[in-house]
């Protein structure tokens, strides 16, 4: 019996090594099965394009800094407390916009009062002008009795007064020469002669009083005249007055109208210099603006390049910001003059801001085009990656990728020019380019 037990415990071990031994190997095979599994390549998906040889406007490079075509500092024309801000840095106001309201109260007593000053003065003028309609009626009644006219001088002698009596002395003069011829004859008595005197002597003193009447009615004209221009001055001085006044009135609308300040051009604000709270003096700064629809590039041309610009040509600039985008300009100012220290001459383009994507400051590559195209290899801007500094493409060789570094030139439309790196007729991977490296299989 012992012997038969061994015998069995002997061939159990034996089985459960083979099964060990099984279990062992499947695991091993399947583990090598994965390891092959991942040492498989992977294929990347891509789309590919052709790089072409076509004719490019020819052009020479430069250097510029973009620059608004408009900057103004805002400044209110009066001083006072600021209660209302509209704006803040970064902010698009157009021409006209309230950007701040200042604290106005003083101008609206200040205008009040000159309303008031204006009602008082023109009351003055009223009377004023009643005096000088009265002083003319009485002017008028007193030359109607003396039958004298406006600019007429009167005469005393012809005062009817004055002529009735000078008319009644010269008889009486007569009637006396021909009594004293009469008395030296014998023919009239005396007392006929004395009574002929006395009447000359009574018409001399009623001559007399009649000349003194008419003196006073002279005066009286004078007088009245007098009146007349005293109160026609009267008017004028109310007139001046009330012309006063309605100044001080429009200065203090003036000063409600400037206690609020307007956006005097559209644009971005820069810089803001205003709270709420703060006193403004006047003609200090409270923002400024600038106009950035159409940005100005400040161009630096050596002096062995001056022949090859001129107002009119076009401009093509790219940016850090935006490598694979061109924005166009023309050419539309020249300085008559090189610097004499650099000896460079700055010329500038207007640039018209896309979007609004320039910002002024930007350091700006310049292509300043020429009158003859020249042939450029071209491939489509989306084969390029752009990496840092690094222009790169991957040009596809028997289904592998290959990493190429590089120069790129001009951007027309969707095509870009390479300088150098790619030749013509090479095929070039257009996407997934952030999954290619060199030797990459791919299919197309």
């Amino acid at each position: 019996m012992q012997e038969i037990r061994k015998i069995l415990i002997f061939i159990g071990l034996i089985i459960v090594i083979g099964l060990i031994t099984l279990a062992c190997g499947g695991s091993s095979a399947k583990t090598d099965a994965n390891v092959n599994a991942n040492a498989a390549p992977q294929i990347i998906d891509v789309t590919t394009a052709q790089a072409i040889v076509q004719n490019i406007p020819t052009y020479f490079e430069a250097t510029g800094t973009l620059a608004s075509d408009a900057q103004t500092d805002v400044a209110p024309a009066v001083g006072g407390k600021i209660v209302q801000v509209n704006f803040d840095i970064g902010s698009y106001v157009q021409k006209g916009a309230v950007l701040v309201k200042l604290d106005n109260r003083d101008a609206r007593i200040r205008l009040e009062q000159a309303n008031a000053q204006v009602e008082q003065t023109q009351a003055q003028v009223r009377q004023a002008q009643a005096n000088v309609d009265q002083a003319i009626a009485n002017l008028r009644q007193t030359q109607a009795r003396l039958n004298v006219k406006d600019g007429e001088t009167f005469d005393i002698e012809t005062f009817s007064q004055v002529r009735s009596v000078n008319a009644q002395l010269e008889l009486a003069e007569k009637e006396l020469r021909r009594a004293e011829r009469l008395l030296e004859t014998g023919d009239i008595a005396r007392t006929i002669f004395d009574q002929r005197k006395s009447q000359r002597d009574a018409l001399l003193g009623q001559l007399a009083e009649a000349r003194s009447n008419a003196a006073v009615a002279v005066k009286a004209i004078d007088t009245a005249r007098a009146q007349v221009n005293t109160a026609r001055t009267a008017v004028g001085n109310a007139r001046a007055a009330v012309a006063a006044a309605q100044t001080n009135t429009e200065t203090a609308r003036k000063a409600i109208a400037d206690a609020v300040v307007y956006a005097p051009i559209s644009g971005y604000i820069s810089e803001r210099v205003a709270d709420v709270g703060e006193f403004a003096s006047t003609n200090s700064k409270i923002a400024t603006i600038l106009r950035t629809s159409v940005l100005r590039l400040k161009i630096d041309i050596p002096e062995q390049s001056i022949g090859k610009v001129a107002v009119g040509q076009g401009v093509s600039i790219q940016t850090s910001a935006y490598p694979d985008r061109n924005f166009a300009g023309m050419i539309v100012r020249v300085a008559p003059n090189i610097n004499a220290t650099s000896r460079v001459l700055t010329v500038e383009a207007e640039i018209e801001n896309v979007n609004g994507l320039l910002k002024p400051g930007q350091f700006a590559t310049v292509r300043i085009t020429q009158s003859k195209p020249e042939p450029a290899v071209m491939i489509p801007a989306s084969a390029v990656r752009t990496d840092g500094e690094n222009n790169k493409v991957f040009v596809i060789k028997d289904g592998v990728a290959e990493e190429r570094q590089v120069q790129l030139g001009l951007l027309e439309n969707n095509l870009i020019e390479v300088k150098q790196g790619v030749l013509e007729n090479e095929t070039v991977a257009t996407n997934n380019l952030d999954k290619l490296g060199d030797g990459v299989i791919v299919r197309q």
